[in-house]
């Protein structure tokens, strides 16, 4: 018996969310999003995804209405792909994950660090600035920088994987090599 490609049977929140974010590079797409990719041969080079499975998850997380796709050029028309408010939400899980990710799943930790832009301080487990008080810090109130302790780190040549070796603001778009 085929594996199922939706939850219908399962009637929870969770269920509908894995639905829209769940399916293989999804979450990396959106990751990805955050970090200030926009253009698809940037998520292309950067994820390294077939080009129809990429084609086929961003129409599915604009159809879900966690991306909107913008125009950039005229002449050839051409998008970019940009986070909406329900994609902004994900910020949240997606850091958690990630950091559960970098404690347990990765060795060394994780690759990159995010901190509070205002004062400075890295974000605690939860996303929120330990120096400041309050919830869990939104995406466009966070730097991330590399990992300063991953010394194994390999660099990748993509645009995207170049411009993530400095300091850089979460949805600052990362300037592309392609016009």
């Amino acid at each position: 018996m085929a594996l199922g490609i939706d939850y219908e049977l399962q009637d929870c929140a969770l269920a509908r969310a894995l639905e829209v974010v769940g399916e293989r590079w999804s979450l990396l797409i959106v990751r990805d999003a955050f970090y200030g990719v926009q253009r698809f041969n940037d998520f292309l080079a950067h994820l390294g995804i077939p080009r129809a499975v990429l084609t086929a998850r961003l129409n599915a997380l604009v159809a879900a209405g966690v991306l909107r796709k913008e125009p950039y050029q005229q002449a050839p028309l051409r998008h970019g792909y940009l986070l909406t408010g329900a994609g902004l939400e994900l910020w949240g899980p997606l850091y958690q994950l990630s950091r559960w990710g970098g404690r347990h799943a990765t060795p060394g930790g994780p690759h990159h660090l995010f901190a509070h832009v205002p004062c400075g301080t890295d974000l605690d487990f939860v996303g929120a600035c330990p120096a400041c008080g309050g919830g869990p810090v939104p995406p466009t109130e966070v730097a991330m920088r590399p990992n300063p302790a991953r010394t194994d780190d390999h660099h990748r040549e993509d645009p995207v994987s170049r411009a993530l070796v400095r300091p850089h603001l979460l949805l600052e778009p990362i300037a592309s090599a392609a016009v």
